[in-house]
């Protein structure tokens, strides 16, 4: 999985102004909070008193409808997704895992073979609607509009429209409105199941914002879910240390004053009216003898020490409310550093739908407390830029992992017939952040703890063995339960980062004005006129296509097919300098892998790098750097966008299958066969637990003379 660089950065420059896309993903305004509790309370009554009065219509029409479909061959089907888990290490650390062994032993076991490219939005894309990247439209985080050349998000649009009271002679402007425009294509499985009156709980899937309606379920959206900023997720840190002062990637960076062992300052909030950033006071009072803090947020006071985390705190703004968690991290004499996490929308008073029906997350947090809504809610960025520590980071990282646990007992509790399925991503997070503990080479060690933390990720795959060992535990021997644990794609080290507009820029398929050497983020010196080719995000290369971007000058046809080929067989014998390796596997050509009616908007070449190496850091912010090569390290010290053939996912089930390739693609129709509904023709996947007639086509084979992908 990745975090695109960073929290604002992004956000801002995919909109002509920073504060419109902030805006743009806040909603509605301040009316429409203030009435929400009350309306959301009074609508959840009108719903339940309405489902009482149409139960027997129900009834009726079930049985009418599902003459079309097939006889269910289980009741229940479970899927426990852990994001990034990787079969290699699950090997390493077997002796860790018993409940997995156990579940091996009831059914089987096998690697799982994951998308192209190995990204996490674009593999949980494919594990929803059972197509590829050219079908469902997700190759990246981010792509680039053809007309600006700026970065947008692949899943998401967002914009503002005009609100009108309309007065019937004339309309009178009342502020905006928000529109949320959901850019991945196809459709999930579980819309198929709810149209054939199987109930489907979804929890924290990837790719699930905005929420879609769907007939007979519920849905609690994950990955990309901003933040109460707009963001995809800002932290704040307060402090009176100069030396950790400065720009800050993914968040923002405050001074403040300590007076009689206090701290005043403000929460910054989403744009008000007059478009200036709201806030929202806050007091930090530090008692010496009992090492305790008193932290005041809005009317709510909480007493924590140095090291702890803050419950999550009410964070008010005007007509609006999220939600944070705040951490001392230093309180002495010589300096103060207070942590605050980005501000999440409050799942008990939404400021936009973050599930399906609305009020569901509001009956999550009523039911079992606050918790995180932000899609990428494991502070990433923090921990790379050092404004927390590891210790932070795990404890953050666990936190979530337990509201995760108790959303998941209630759905497996709630769904006795149907479908179910979470996605924890800890083991994707703790993996990215601290795989540099793995290898004492690691560019990422410089500078930084080696010991206190090397048993993190061993660690990280027995507790994930002791979810699945309480999974099975409430699943029971249910001979009617199918129980599945999955991983998008594995995992491995990322020591080298490569930036491929560098490379384009020496291979002169990429220029820069005025003779420069270098440009900024999002192409600031690029000369479109004369570029060929470019790169944005972590998965492939565009070509600067006429008719397609603005000032395009390749022909689509044999002029593009040839560069694309000649681009491709120069990187493949792309060496790093430093180590004598090739940096790059295979470099796949997307019209030969895919051929879906959105293949035509990808790049046209997919990078397939080796172990080791990634896109760099600036490379992905379409930045062109001095040097091609440069070593990683921050504490992101592990990845997994390279070749899919050498990240596989894992695979687990109750029950064995009857292939022995499945791929992420194959569990789509495989949970619709098992519930007796019929697979849609344009699928890529195939039943795994029933006929094997289908057939698939999940990555492409590895050609003759390039190195395997074992």
């Amino acid at each position: 999985m990745l975090l695109a660089t960073a929290g604002s950065s992004a956000a801002e420059a995919a909109s002509p102004s920073g504060t419109d896309a902030v805006f743009a993903y806040i909603g509605p305004g301040a009316g429409f909070a203030v009435a929400g509790s009350f309306l959301v309370l009074l609508g959840t009554f009108l719903m339940a008193f309405g489902i009482i009065l149409i139960w027997p219509l129900k009834a009726v029409f079930k049985l009418a409808t599902r003459r079309g479909r097939g006889k269910a061959k289980v009741k229940r089907v479970v899927v426990i997704g852990l994001d990034g888990f990787d079969p290699q290490l699950a090997e390493r650390y077997a002796d860790r895992m018993p409940n997995l062994a156990r579940l091996r032993s009831q059914g089987c076991h096998y690697p799982l073979g994951t998308s192209i490219p190995s990204i996490s939005p674009v593999a949980w894309s494919t594990f929803a609607t059972g197509v590829d990247a050219s079908r469902h439209n997700i190759y990246d985080f981010l792509t680039r509009d053809p007309c600006s050349y700026m970065p947008v998000l692949s899943s998401t649009d967002t914009s503002t429209v005009p609100r009108n009271i309309n007065l019937g002679f004339a309309k009178v402007p009342f502020g905006q409105r928000a529109v949320y425009k959901v850019l991945q294509k196809s459709q999930p499985f579980w819309k198929l199941l709810g149209a054939n009156q199987v109930w489907s709980s979804i929890i924290r899937v990837p790719i699930t914002f905005p929420p879609q309606k769907f007939k007979n379920g519920t849905l609690l959206s994950g990955m990309c879910v901003p933040d109460l900023q707009g963001t995809q997720g800002s932290f704040s840190f307060y402090t009176n240390d100069e030396s950790k002062l400065g720009a800050a990637t993914g968040g923002q960076r405050f001074r403040v004053v300590v007076r009689d062992d206090a701290v005043e300052s403000n929460l910054k909030g989403p744009p008000g009216p007059d478009k200036i950033s709201m806030k929202s006071p806050f007091r930090v009072a530090m008692d010496r003898a009992t090492g305790k803090a008193a932290i005041t947020v809005g009317d709510e006071t909480v007493h924590v020490g140095i090291g702890e985390y803050t419950p999550w705190m009410e964070v008010p703004f005007t007509g609006v409310k999220g939600i944070a968690r705040l951490r001392i991290q230093r309180w002495d004499d010589e300096a103060v550093s207070i942590y605050v996490t980005p501000i999440n929308i409050d799942p008990e008073s939404p400021a936009m739908p973050i599930s399906h029906p609305f009020v569901y997350s509001i009956y999550l947090a009523k039911m079992l407390g606050k918790y995180a809504t932000l899609g990428l809610a494991e502070d990433t960025w923090a921990l790379n830029e050092r404004v927390i520590d590891e210790a932070a980071f795990l404890d953050q990282a666990y936190l979530i992992m337990d509201e995760r646990k108790k959303q998941l007992w209630d759905v497996l509790e709630k769904t006795k017939k149907g479908f179910v399925t979470v996605v924890f991503d800890t083991t994707d997070r703790v993996s990215h952040m601290f795989y540099r503990y793995l290898e004492p080479d690691h560019p990422a060690n410089e500078g930084k703890d080696t010991e206190e933390f090397k048993n993190v990720i061993p660690e990280l795959y027995g507790n994930a063995d002791k979810l699945i060992g309480e999974v099975m535990e409430k699943v029971g021997d249910d001979p009617d339960t199918v129980l599945m644990v999955i991983s998008d794609h594995g995992f491995c080290s990322f020591q080298r980062g490569v930036n491929l507009n560098s490379w384009l820029r020496d291979e002169g398929y990429l220029v820069l004005k005025d003779g420069a050497e270098t440009s900024g983020d999002w192409f600031e010196k690029v000369d479109w006129e004369k570029t060929r080719a470019f790169t944005l995000g972590l998965t492939g290369i565009f070509i600067n296509r006429k008719g397609r971007e603005r000032l395009g000058m390749v022909e689509k046809g044999p002029q593009m097919d040839a560069l694309c080929a000649e681009i491709k067989g120069k990187l493949e014998a792309l060496l790093d300098p430093k180590t004598g390796e090739n940096a790059i596997n295979e470099i796949f050509l997307t019209q030969e892998i895919h051929n879906g009616p959105y293949a035509d908007m990808a790049p046209e070449l997919l990078v397939g790098y080796h172990r080791g190496f990634r896109h760099s850091w600036d490379c992905a912010v379409g930045a062109v750097s001095k040097d091609v090569f440069t070593d990683n390290t921050k504490s992101w010290s592990g990845d997994h966008c390279i070749d899919p053939r050498l990240v596989p996912g894992v695979f687990w089930s109750n029950r064995s299958i009857q292939l022995d390739d499945p791929n992420l693609s194959d569990i789509a129709p495989s949970v619709l066969d098992l519930f007796g509904v019929e697979i849609p023709g344009y699928m890529k996947g195939r039943p795994l637990f029933g006929s094997n007639e289908r057939s698939a086509s999940p990555v492409p084979k590895t050609p003759a003379g390039s190195k395997t992908a074992s």
